[in-house]
């Protein structure tokens, strides 16, 4: 079955709402680039290892977060998707304020 493509209000969505349970800790960033290429993009392992230039095996790793990847290789996997690596605070209670910081400016 063919997977009903997502609108650009859709992928807006699904990437705020991981990138929310990415920062409470909710899931990891390898479960996140997984469903960001899977469903925002539309493409398989391979293709996207093509796409950012490394290894199928190499993305597999870093999907199933077997991998410690240089902040570099985040950058190239994340950047089809309009992502880049950034500071966030340590301290879960400092990153819920945050996030509720961006919530009451929305």
């Amino acid at each position: 079955m063919k997977r009903k493509e997502l609108s650009s209000i859709e992928r807006e969505a699904l990437l705020m709402a991981l990138l929310s349970q990415l920062l409470r800790e909710e899931i990891s960033s390898g479960q996140v680039l997984r469903q960001l290429r899977r469903d925002v993009l539309g493409m398989s392992q391979t293709q996207y290892a093509e796409l950012v230039g490394i290894s199928r095996r190499s993305l597999s790793d870093l999907e199933a977060d077997k991998a410690s990847p240089t902040l570099s290789l985040f950058n190239q996997v994340f950047r089809p998707l309009g992502l880049q690596t950034a500071l966030v605070p340590r301290n879960r209670g400092l990153r819920e304020r945050l996030l509720s910081v961006d919530k009451a400016n929305i």
